[in-house]
């Protein structure tokens, strides 16, 4: 009998695609549940242990035994090979040594089995291997075309290979069968992939050329790969511009005559010179009670962008406008973005509107939330504001002498919201960002650091208020909503920064064994006069987390607010528009069968979103630094002053005060052998002692600038002298090695950024010639007519 049982436990377990089963979900599958029979499923289940065929779980679960219980993440590659994949239920990362990548790129979708697990007091990290890879992340490269000689072609049935222009793809060789569109040596071209790495060709990708961007000296073409390259679409399908086009130019009022009619309230826009979808309008009045009235009122783009629509499933798929150095690639077509959804001035215009009322310590006392029609007074700039407000201009106060009341009112609802804010902990971060300037041909001419002034001030706290509004208006309500989230930061990045900040002698306030956005901010005010300020402000912010879109309200750590969410740029962000029609949604059906159907849809539309947004912010970043490189090509061999804003075992960054970042490698320091002190991020010398630490002021020399890789190399020049570290012993030199100009420093292990030195770039040469290009394309060929 019990071995019958036995039988029916392999059986099940086997034939089953759940991978373990508790005692009394097995008792239910195999009809066992009765007192006796449940005692020999128990017996039976005891000797399959013991002969280890079965094993248990730490939740004691059974499961066969020696099958690996694989977990699906997303793996991330390594320069040197290795990796980590990313589970998303678990806070730290699995380490996939080279060996076990099973060609896995980075990206891929991957199902890993853990060989080691993590060991929290040596401080080591889970191991594991990849053994499938379900879904490969890259599809799709560009780079510049190189052709093969006729000779290659006849012997390989390969037509060329493409440099690729994205730096995780360096190491791979892209090989471009003759079947695709054959295009000429520069010309930068879209490659669809379709063979991925395997067994004998780890670093071979092979495709078809399927469109040709230009060529690499093209104006332009630069960022075009850079935009293709990370997937963004650049122009939209027949059929959404088709159906924009019906969307009429404008509207007559007596058309919506259950909208709130703002006609003849003094409402104004104010967004910078260049702007041209304007989705968002203020106005703010001083009422009898001491109290302000503030106005957001929002272009209802969700009443053109219907549910379902091809404009909306457009809309969906790019999830966000994405914003570069010379143009700007829009969520919507600019039919609407700059016609009928823009708040352009005195002309009738369709609104989602909140309107609070605020009291004196900022807090929101009464709102209501409505669809609207409003006409805007004037169209007003930042820079027409800052004369007016802080500059006290008579020209400009005179041109806009009815609206200066209110700009006067704005300014003071926005000191009170500010204070605010303040008060109750939000983390307010050191504004640092630049903006290249190019040239009608896409050159950079110039680098210049973004100023805020009181104009662009007032109008985020405006819509942060409004944005905090309509989140707890439906956090109360209890429906289904979508929410921006900021997480609190992760321990282990707070224990770094903790380390950090202690090391300048300086002892952060900690609650409850955290630190509270209030203490987070306390300890940024108490050090805003230290020459240390910016590079703490920096190390903080590398420490939190990255906001994104969730159905789950969790809370704003960076602005201390329990809710939160995006309702006020609906034309740029999707997320935006959604909260619109939720709106609208709820205004006519609040039904339970409404909530679950948005419960169902929510998910899906935050998860998306949020990658949206992070591919934008990616795209962003890639063409900022390297329209930065090809600025600093005009600037080779001269000197500046910066700030050591990084320090790495292979060397530190230096940030220049216009943003421009670039590195000076360990092997460029030629007077000492350094030795990198992670706990002070520093690097010390060892004969010298000199100290070379984040936050140090130094003088660089520019070496070489490379916009096709995005880096920057200086060279160091001087650097301010500063105290030595505490605490911290240096390896002592060996009597046998003295100290001598040009001395190159031993050879280190180096981290994902390597591919900065030479070192790296040396040994792939080596390799390069060991094993010929030709001769990898012609083994291939030979291996597939076998």
């Amino acid at each position: 009998m019990r071995e019958t049982i036995q039988t029916k436990i392999l059986d099940e377990l086997t034939a089953s695609k759940k991978q373990s089963f508790s005692v009394d979900e097995l008792a239910q599958r195999l009809s066992l549940a009765k007192s006796q029979d449940f005692k020999l499923l128990v017996q039976a289940l005891a000797q399959l242990e013991r002969d280890k065929k079965i094993s248990f779980n730490r939740k004691g679960k059974i499961r066969l035994a020696n099958q690996p219980v694989l977990i699906e993440g997303v793996f991330r590659a390594n320069d040197r090979g290795f990796g980590f994949v990313t589970i998303d239920a678990q806070e730290e990362d699995i380490y996939i040594a080279k060996e076990d990548t099973n060609y896995a790129m980075d990206g891929d979708t991957v199902l890993i089995d853990i060989l080691r697990p993590a060991d929290y007091f040596l401080e080591k990290t889970a191991e594991g291997r990849v053994v499938e890879i379900k879904k490969r992340a890259i599809k799709q490269v560009v780079g510049e075309f190189i052709a093969f000689s006729d000779e290659e072609v006849a012997a390989s049935d390969l037509y060329g290979k493409v440099v690729v222009k994205d730096k995780k793809l360096s190491q791979y060789t892209v090989l471009i069968a003759s079947q695709g569109i054959q295009p000429v040596d520069g010309q930068i071209v879209l490659v669809e992939l379709t063979h991925y790495p395997e067994k004998g060709y780890a670093y071979s990708l092979e495709g078809l050329v399927v469109k040709t961007l230009g060529h690499k000296n093209d104006p332009g073409v630069d960022i075009l790969s850079i935009v293709i390259a990370n997937g963004i679409p650049t122009a939209f399908p027949d059929e959404v511009l088709q159906q924009a086009e019906k969307v009429p130019s404008e509207i007559n009022p007596a058309d919506f005559p259950n909208r709130r009619d703002l006609r003849n309230e003094l409402i104004v826009t104010i967004d910078g010179e260049d702007a041209k979808d304007l989705d968002d309008a203020v106005m703010v009045k001083r009422l009898a009670n001491g109290n302000f009235k503030l106005g957001v009122h929002i272009a209802d783009v969700s009443y053109y962008v219907t549910e379902d629509s091809f404009l909306d499933q457009e809309a969906f798929e790019r999830g966000t406008s994405v914003y570069l150095t010379d143009r700007v690639i829009p969520m919507l077509p600019h039919r609407l973005s700059n016609g009928i959804c823009s708040l352009n001035p005195k002309v009738p215009r369709l609104t989602m509107s909140c309107e609070m009322e605020i009291d004196r310590q900022g807090q929101v006392v009464d709102y209501e939330i409505f669809e609207g029609i409003i006409q805007t007074t004037e169209r007003m700039t930042y820079t027409a504001v800052n004369q007016i407000l802080m500059e006290n201009d008579a020209q400009t106060k005179q041109r806009y002498a009815a609206l200066v009341p209110m700009f006067e009112d704005m300014a003071e609802l926005h000191e009170i919201l500010e204070r605010m804010r303040i008060k109750r902990g939000a983390v307010s971060f050191e504004d640092h960002e630049a903006r290249v300037i190019v040239d009608e041909k896409g050159h950079p001419v110039d680098v210049i650091l973004r100023t805020r002034g009181i104009g662009e001030r007032l109008i985020e706290s405006f819509m942060l208020a409004a944005n905090e509004t309509v989140a707890t208006h439906f956090s109360r309500l209890q429906l289904p909503f979508i929410y921006r989230i900021h997480e609190d930061p992760k321990e282990e990045k707070l224990d770094r920064f903790y380390d950090f900040v202690a090391a300048l002698g300086i002892l952060p306030k900690v609650t409850n064994g955290s630190m509270l956005p209030k203490d987070l901010q306390q300890l940024m005010d108490e050090v805003a006069d230290l020459p240390e300020a910016l590079v703490i402000n920096m190390m903080l912010l590398r420490s939190m987390q990255q906001a994104k879109y969730s159905p789950e309200n969790t809370g704003h750590y960076g602005l201390a607010a329990p809710f939160y969410t995006h309702f006020t740029s609906p034309i740029r962000r999707y997320p935006d528009l959604i909260v619109h029609r939720l709106i609208r949604s709820y205004l006519k059906d609040a039904s339970t069968s409404n909530q679950e159907q948005w419960a169902e849809k929510l998910p899906e539309i935050a998860q998306h979103s949020s990658q949206m947004e992070r591919r934008a912010v990616e795209a962003e970043r890639q063409v900022d630094a390297m329209k930065k490189a090809e600025y600093m090509q005009q600037h080779l061999e001269e000197e500046f002053e910066g700030v050591i804003s990084s320090v790495v075992k292979f060397g530190f960054f230096v940030e220049l005060p216009n943003t421009v970042e670039g590195l000076i490698h360990i092997q460029a320091l030629e007077d000492d052998y350094y030795h990198f002190i992670e706990s002070h991020l520093a690097l010390v010398g060892e004969w010298t002692g000199r100290v070379l630490k984040i936050g140090q002021r130094v003088r660089v020399r520019v070496v070489q600038a490379n916009p096709e890789t995005r880096e920057i190399d200086f060279a160091l020049v001087s650097a301010e002298e500063v105290e030595g570290l505490t605490n911290v012993k240096v390896k002592k030199p060996s009597k046998n090695r003295q100290p001598k100009r040009n001395a190159k420093p031993e050879k280190k292990a180096e981290s994902k950024k390597q591919s900065k030195g030479k070192s790296d770039k040396k040994s792939t040469k080596k390799k390069g010639r060991k094993q010929p290009f030709y001769r990898e394309v012609v083994k291939k060929k030979k291996k597939k007519k076998k």
